[in-house]
């Protein structure tokens, strides 16, 4: 029964378990899953998603693409496998011992952002389900572990868990694409919006948008006045709000038990 349950998982997830066994046939020392995954990463990093396949891979490795295939069936599982080895992080058990829970979550969003942040295709490839590849798993054990000691159920903590790591990929996606615009020639300015700020205060109208309009006059919209700014990096803004929210949620279920 249980190796039937194991013959109906996806052929990349299988692989990145290690249920798969080698090929019989092909270039058995020289070639490897690992080395396969290896080049593909090490291509995209470089090079972007788009110049990752299998007969670029096999070139470079030095061999036949047909070879490739018979390690890695296609160029989903590919993908699925880059993912997985990307998602290679360290985060000791150990080093959280006299941490609070806030603190553990925020080493858990820092810890998300850094996968995208060194490797910029990881959010170009399509989210096609749950995490179920052994790195990607243990991220998510790592997010519930800042749980474990709060009242939740277990809804409650993989909830947040994907609110945390959600707002991990956007920060990641939007640092990213500072990075490739600044890379492309292009000033700060240009991404904040600050060097079209004269031109927004004559566009933007208060009957238009009566909300936006005093951002927008104020110079907080293009980042104008940054000096002045209350609330610090927009990051740790963020993330300490969702904390806060974090917070707030267990008080409400602490009330409740105390009625």
């Amino acid at each position: 029964m249980d190796n039937e349950k194991m013959d109906n998982l996806p052929p990349g997830i299988a692989l990145s378990w290690g249920l798969v066994e080698p090929p019989k046939r092909g270039p058995k020392r020289e070639m490897s899953i690992e080395k396969i995954v290896e080049t593909a990463i090490a291509i995209a990093d470089q090079e972007g998603l788009s110049a990752v396949s299998m007969s670029r891979i096999a070139s470079t490795l030095g061999f036949t693409t047909m070879s490739l295939y018979r390690y890695v069936p296609s160029k989903d599982d590919l993908l699925l496998l880059m993912m997985d080895a990307a998602c290679d992080i360290d985060i000791a058990e150990e080093a959280e011992q006299d941490m609070d829970w806030r603190e553990k979550m925020r080493r858990f969003v820092r810890a998300n952002i850094n996968v995208i942040r060194k490797h910029p295709w990881y959010t170009d490839i399509t989210i096609t389900g749950v995490p179920m590849t052994p790195n990607n798993m243990e991220i998510a054990d790592i997010g519930l572990r800042s749980t474990r000691d709060l009242p939740l159920n277990d809804y409650e903590k993989l909830s947040i868990v994907l609110l945390l790591s959600s707002y991990a990929r956007s920060c990641g996606i939007i640092m990213n694409d500072l990075e490739r615009t600044l890379k492309a020639g292009k000033s700060p300015g240009s991404f904040t919006g600050f060097d079209y700020s004269d031109a927004l205060k004559k566009l933007v109208t208060p009957d238009r948008f009566p909300d936006l309009y005093p951002l927008v006059m104020s110079g907080v919209y293009t980042h104008e006045a940054e000096e002045a700014n209350p609330i610090g990096d927009d990051f740790e803004f963020g993330l300490e709000r969702i904390l806060d929210g974090v917070e707030y949620y267990l008080s409400l279920k602490k009330g409740k038990e105390r009625r």
